[in-house]
């Protein structure tokens, strides 16, 4: 085995390594509830690897030296975004400027990864939207794409000529590399999401247990409550008392909704089964919201589907209460005015309901959070409506994916089996 090859793999062990520890801050992260350390952890752990690769390089021939930072560089801007791939860029120019100042790989180092952070950038929008192998396909090609285009400069611009053995074993480990690197952030990623879903999933059990076993007991009182308090308020009172009478029932009733909410979260399959037309159903829950639209100054515009298929299977009621807590959310969250946009779109064999606003949109962090008890971003709100649409939803069959922008706007879009 050459020595290049032995550099090779010490390069490769450099990359590995913080790969370990974002394994372990993410189990931090959910142990701690730490929200900022994930939104900078990729950047920092991709600057440590590039600095440990250029740190240990290899010569190749001619006063040149390589290492293998192009796998975290490439890496790092596919999952970090073209912000992160600007940030990276900058760091191995002045980076390789202070270790090595200036000379012909100087100029090579400019050339190879401005070409490669630009095409990267572009490619990152997409990339975390592809399946597994086509994230393993990209990540691979980009790595050797940038070997080839420093091949070229190289041997056409610098007269440097380095050996084809030397080559096919640089080409060989840096394909290699990208593709268990890039199958090993997966696993991390896809661990991370298993867990984050699991914790999900157990307050939610501890919820639907507990709706279970007090809200019965809870609502007989409270209606009892409430039949005496109307009867109360029925007779000849001071307009004082009546006041004092008619916000107590208003209580009451707020009281109840939330019962029905925690009892509607604890049943979440369909009570009966129905062929539900939704663009039937969207237009029962905008005739009911309307109003609290036209007070928020927010105007809404309904695009329904013209095929006439765009019918499911469920509880017609339960579909409308997901939908209305849905809408109102967004309605609420346009303070200032705005608009509100809904689509039905059949794409067989799916349905689709788009709901879209003008509000003042959600992090990822607090994407991910949608759905869990009492995560709310009201001021005075409970977090249990979207709760129960999001569990109402899911046991009609249903599949909700959240898009947002932060200050900009909201897109929930809803997915059924589509029925004939």
């Amino acid at each position: 085995m050459e020595i290049i090859t032995k550099d090779l793999l010490i390069n490769f062990l450099f990359i590995l390594l913080p790969l370990l520890l974002l394994q372990m801050f993410y189990l931090l992260k959910f142990v701690y509830r730490i929200e900022k350390m994930k939104e900078n952890l990729f950047t920092v752990l991709s600057l440590f690897s590039i600095f440990l690769c250029m740190l240990f390089p290899f010569p190749v021939g001619d006063g040149l030296i390589w290492d293998l930072r192009r796998i975290p560089f490439v890496i790092g801007v596919l999952y970090g975004g073209p912000k992160n791939g600007f940030l990276l860029l900058i760091f191995v120019i002045v980076a390789r400027y202070f270790m090595l100042g200036v000379n012909d790989g100087f100029y090579i180092t400019i050339i190879t990864f401005t070409l490669l952070a630009v095409t990267v950038s572009f490619v990152s929008r997409y990339y975390l939207k592809m399946t597994l192998e086509q994230k393993v396909l990209t990540s691979s090609s980009l790595v050797l794409l940038s070997t080839v285009i420093t091949f070229i400069v190289v041997s056409l611009f610098f007269n440097v000529i380095v050996s084809v053995n030397m080559w096919l074993q640089f080409f060989f480990i840096t394909f290699l590399g990208t593709v268990i690197v890039t199958l090993l952030i997966e696993v991390i990623r896809m661990n991370s999401d298993l867990l984050e879903k699991l914790m999900k999933a157990e307050k939610l059990e501890v919820v639907s247990h507990l709706a279970a076993s007090i809200s019965h007991e809870v609502r007989n009182p409270l209606t009892t409550c409430k039949g005496f308090l109307q009867l109360s308020y029925d007779e000849e009172r001071s307009p004082e008392i009546k006041q004092y009478l008619g916000t107590a029932l208003q209580e009451l009733d707020r009281a109840s909704d939330i019962i029905n909410d925690y009892l509607t979260f604890a049943k979440p399959v369909p009570d009966k089964v129905e062929k539900v037309f939704v663009n039937e159903a969207v237009q029962n829950v905008l005739n009911i919201l309307t109003p609290l639209a036209n007070m928020q100054d927010v105007q809404i515009f309904y695009h329904p589907d013209q095929s006439g298929h765009a019918n499911i299977s469920g509880d017609r009621k339960k579909l409308e209460q997901s939908l209305i807590n849905i809408v109102k959310n967004g309605i609420e969250s346009m303070q200032k005015g705005g608009e509100l946009e809904i689509y039905t779109v059949v794409e067989y064999p799916k349905v689709r309901i788009a709901i879209s606003d003008e509000g003042k949109g959600m992090t990822q962090q607090q994407i991910n959070r949608l759905g869990e008890p009492y995560f709310t971003m009201k001021d005075n709100g409970t977090g249990l409506g979207m709760m129960v649409s999001f569990s109402l939803i899911k046991g009609m069959g249903g599949e909700i994916h959240v898009e947002s922008e932060l200050g900009n706007f909201t897109i929930f879009t809803i997915e059924f089996p589509m029925v004939t």
